[in-house]
């Protein structure tokens, strides 16, 4: 398959990389989350410091990576290694309203669809989706909602690791963020700027410029298949782009695989983001290629089928 997309004969992805897209969530005001909004920008100077787990397993696979900021709260400044594109300072709370407007929305994916392309320009093969965002998973999970009618009682998860009152909390917040966000909801477009978040936006477009530069997008968990699901729907033929990385612990992401018809690389119970499981996956398509590459026919090593 990655052969076939990347329309060559002996396949490769001599240089890798993790796009993590970064954006605020107010809804975290609902008391949807365990952390709050602050812990975004610190996790931010962590993945520039190189400390963070995503930084740990590119490193294995020998991938960089793009921090981008399209909606954080905090001002950074200057920050060496962070990309600033930031559309907004962070997404409006959907339980009260719409996440951004039409526009903004527009502008993060064309944020995301620029980091493709100039991903492609570097010499990029494969390509990763990550993201930081605190209470990120609430409005993943109001997107699932809407594009795919299910509902969000079979959605909502413990993200962070919410207690039951946090659960409770999360649960009225998805689901008055669908009541009043019902008028918003007549394209794929108009969802994503409703109930979605800046980062999930910049998700979307790297999808959408990734499959315009036939590159492989390694699509990471929960957060990120929302993004993925919105560039489908956008655009279908991006799907035969995306390699999805696993099945993440968080209630709901199972429902989107059997939705959509797909199957994640694997199913390890992971929870962290980041592009965290992306990076795993990456090596197991790299071992894929290798065995493609480099076994050997039955004919090559003198076997005869039958005999």
């Amino acid at each position: 398959r990655y052969a076939a997309l990347r329309q060559e004969a002996r396949p490769s992805a001599a240089r890798k990389r993790v796009a993590v897209f970064v954006g605020d969530h107010r809804v975290v005001e609902e008391g949807v989350s365990a952390y709050p909004s602050s812990v975004t920008a610190l996790m931010v100077r962590n993945f520039i410091a190189g400390g963070a787990a995503i930084n740990v397993l590119a490193r294995q696979v020998e991938a960089d990576i793009e921090v981008l900021d399209v909606g954080m709260m905090e001002d950074l400044g200057d920050l060496p290694g962070l990309t600033r594109r930031n559309v907004r300072r962070g997404a409006g709370n959907i339980a009260r309203g719409p996440a951004m407007t039409r526009d903004e929305a527009l502008s993060a994916i064309a944020a995301g669809i620029e980091a493709a392309h100039r991903a492609a320009d570097q010499g990029v093969a494969m390509l990763a989706t990550g993201e930081m965002g605190i209470g990120n998973t609430t409005p993943a999970a109001a997107l699932f909602s809407a594009y795919l009618g299910i509902p969000v009682s079979r959605l909502c998860g413990t993200g962070t690791g919410l207690d039951s009152e946090g659960m409770r909390s999360k649960a009225r917040a998805l689901r008055r963020a669908l009541r009043v966000n019902r008028a918003r909801l007549a394209t794929p477009l108009e969802i994503l700027a409703a109930l979605g978040g800046l980062e999930i936006a910049g998700i979307c477009g790297l999808c959408l410029g990734g499959a315009e530069r036939r590159l492989a997008v390694v699509v990471d968990g929960f957060i990120s298949s929302a993004g993925a699901l919105a560039a489908m729907r956008i655009k279908p033929e991006v799907k035969g782009f995306l390699f999805f990385a696993h099945m993440s612990a968080e209630a709901g992401h199972r429902h989107f695989f059997k939705s959509e018809g797909l199957r994640p690389i694997v199913d390890l119970g992971m929870r962290l983001g980041e592009g965290t499981g992306a990076a795993i996956a990456m090596q197991i398509i790299e071992n894929a290629m290798a065995i493609y590459n480099e076994m050997a026919t039955w004919s090559e090593a003198g076997i005869t089928p039958g005999a």
